[in-house]
């Protein structure tokens, strides 16, 4: 357990934050930071943002009723001071453990967390579905609820945030929007909002006139009745035409403050505790720094977004045992290296992704062919669209996307992309379950929600050099409608990996083992875990017979032929949703077809999986080694009547 400092160790909850003299919260939020750094150097998680929003965080909770006014947290990444503020210290070494607390805001976890924010941009919708709701309600006067959004680490370039603020300025509902604007979401934000924030917080003619600003708004609750008189003169320095700061928010009839020195907590106290005064939507903009308070963090923000091995806290330095084995290389790496190599030899080649270059190892062709490869914003339907757009002009673009971000944009792949018959290439990184982050980042559906659509190649591939082949398929002339290519987060299984490129035909699946009694057919990596019970199985004498089916669309008909025609017993294993997902596609072609076999359908059950790490998720679920081979037994033990 991390011992707190004197003053955090008082504090259990905002009410006893509350307690604390003014003068003192600078030093509570340098213990609270301490701690942060000292349980990531532990414990890893998510780091620099939430680094990033300590004084933001204790200003919120010092000046507002929470959790009667409430906070929606977006990207919830940077919640992790508001875990420890509301009463979640003691428990926090637990935090992305399994059956530990979430490393996101959860409302089944605390009535603090009001929303559940895994994805971005969701922040200002909900805010105001909130502040509209308490409006209905007539909570006003002695009841009144305030509401903030604190929306930052990139999530202001997702147009769903431009929609909800469009939304709340016609409604002109009472509430809160604190930007905090650290340049970055895990990569550095690209686009032109960041350009135009950048502008703000740089104009030097506009610091001038904000300094005059902040010294009347300083005096606002000091005024009274003429606080209405002060607040439109603040809000007509802001909206000077010789600077016009904020112009854009403005024009979406929120009344813009900023931008601030967001590390500055005595004055986020004050300036938000006028701001509650003052009715109607409202924004706030704070220029944090991510990371803020470790140098080597601040200075490489990608990097120290997230940690997942033990560090010195000093240096910065890995504390992970080292193990100068050769490894396999992640999946992302391998695709991040073959789109290189495709794209050397098919000019028609382009790469995009939605703010995550390097999650997904784009960064390597954003660096080598920085024309061919677009890194778009946390804007998955845009890249979608975009993508739809490049291939209308001939061009083979690969769109690279989280599986759970994929979800995202699921019309845009139905209406721009498959009823065009568009030869879009969707490359779905983190397919299946995902581990730490837990519900809001697995990738269970994919399979699922991608075969139901016509026009539509669903394909996994078991290794390295499948993904590698696959690609290559995929972007032949010959193919000419979109083709999805689905693999998990870590490491593959093969350290010579960059073999020659092989065709791989469209519905074509391999038979791994022969065997006899029972049939296991998977799909994608997780034909690997099927490898390692089949070895074990093997060992007591067993046999199973082991399919790698690589495609769930279209499904090698011929070989199921063969499989059923010979096997009454089947298993069927995948890293994705059993409701829908490839194990159903093949009841539905045995069923179709006349077969008469028992299939175990081996997979992600019809519930929201919490976080842990992936093996005890895949345990948990099933479909581990170990569920593998308990499937295999259990058919065998039993007589197939029909």
């Amino acid at each position: 357990m991390i011992e707190p400092g004197k003053l955090l160790s008082q504090v259990n909850s905002p009410d006893d934050l509350k307690k604390i003299p003014p003068e003192e919260l600078y030093r509570f939020t340098e213990e609270l930071r301490d701690y942060l750094i000292e349980h990531g150097s532990r414990h890893g998680g998510h780091f620099g943002a939430s680094l990033g929003v300590v004084e933001i965080t204790t200003a919120l909770h010092y000046v507002f009723n929470t959790p009667y006014d409430q906070i929606v947290w977006d990207v919830g990444h940077q919640a992790y001071g508001h875990k420890l503020i509301t009463g979640r210290r003691e428990e926090f070494y637990t935090n992305r453990t399994y059956q530990g607390i979430s490393g996101f805001p959860k409302r089944t976890e605390s009535d603090y967390d009001t929303f559940g924010v895994g994805h971005s941009s969701t922040s200002v919708s909900a805010a105001l579905g909130m502040s509209v709701g308490s409006r209905y309600k007539k909570e006003e006067g002695d009841k009144k609820r305030h509401v903030v959004a604190v929306i930052g680490d990139g999530a202001m370039t997702g147009g769903m945030a431009f929609e909800g603020l469009n939304h709340a300025g016609w409604e002109n509902s009472d509430m809160l929007v604190v930007l905090n604007d650290n340049c970055m979401s895990i990569d550095p934000n690209v686009g032109a909002l960041k350009e135009y924030l950048t502008d703000i917080t740089s104009s030097r003619t506009y610091n001038k006139i904000r300094d005059e600003a902040w010294k009347l708004l300083g005096k606002l609750s000091s005024f009274g009745p003429s606080a209405q008189k002060i607040a439109a003169r603040v809000e007509d320095l802001f909206t000077a035409q010789a600077t016009k700061p904020g112009m854009l928010f403005e024009s979406f009839n929120f009344r813009y403050f900023g931008p601030i020195d967001g590390h500055d907590v005595n004055h986020l106290v004050r300036i938000m505790d006028d701001l509650k005064k003052i009715p109607g939507p409202k924004i706030l903009h704070c220029v944090t720094v991510k990371g803020k308070g470790l140098d080597y963090a601040e200075k490489d923000q990608t990097k120290w977004h997230a940690q997942s091995a033990p560090f010195d806290r000093i240096t910065g330095a890995s504390l992970a045992p080292k193990d100068e084995t050769p490894k396999p290389p992640k999946y992302q790496d391998v695709f991040g290296h073959t789109i290189i190599e495709l794209a050397k030899e098919n000019d028609k080649i382009m790469g995009i992704t939605p703010a995550m270059p390097s999650g997904c190892s784009l960064k390597y062709m954003l660096k080598e062919m920085p024309d061919r490869a677009f890194d778009v914003g946390i804007a998955e339907q845009h890249a979608v669209t975009f993508s739809a757009g490049l291939a209308t002009q001939g061009l083979r673009p690969f769109c690279n996307i989280y599986s759970t971000f994929m979800q995202r944009a699921y019309d845009q792949v139905l209406h721009d992309v498959a009823i065009q018959k568009l030869p879009v290439i969707f490359c779905l990184d983190r397919g299946g379950l995902v581990g730490a982050d837990g519900p809001t980042h697995h990738g269970a559906f994919d399979l699922a929600y991608f075969r139901i659509i016509p026009n539509m190649i669903v394909a996994a591939p078991m290794n390295e050099p499948e993904l590698r082949n696959m690609m290559y398929s995929a972007q032949l002339d010959e193919v000419n409608m979109p083709y999805s290519i689905r693999y998990p987060r870590g490491r593959g299984v093969t350290l010579d990996w960059r073999t020659p490129f092989e065709k791989i035909e469209i519905g074509t699946g391999r038979m791994v083992n022969e065997g006899e009694d029972v049939a296991i057919l998977s799909i994608g990596h997780h034909g690997n875990y099927a490898q390692a019970a089949i070895q074990e199985l093997n060992a007591q004498g067993i046999y199973p017979a082991h399919y790698d089916m690589r495609f769930v669309k279209p499904l090698d008909e011929r070989l199921l032929h063969e499989i059923f025609s010979k096997f009454k017993r089947v298993i069927t294993v995948e890293n994705g949703t059993i409701k829908g997902g490839f194990g159903s596609a093949v009841v539905e072609f045995m069923v179709d077809q006349g077969y008469h076999s028992r299939v175990k359908r081996l997979g992600v059950p019809d519930r929201f999986i919490e976080h842990g790490t992936q093996d005890q998720l895949y345990d948990e679920c099933g479909f581990g080694k170990q569920g593998i081979k308990d499937s295999v037994l259990e058919m065998i033990a039993q007589p197939v009547i029909f």
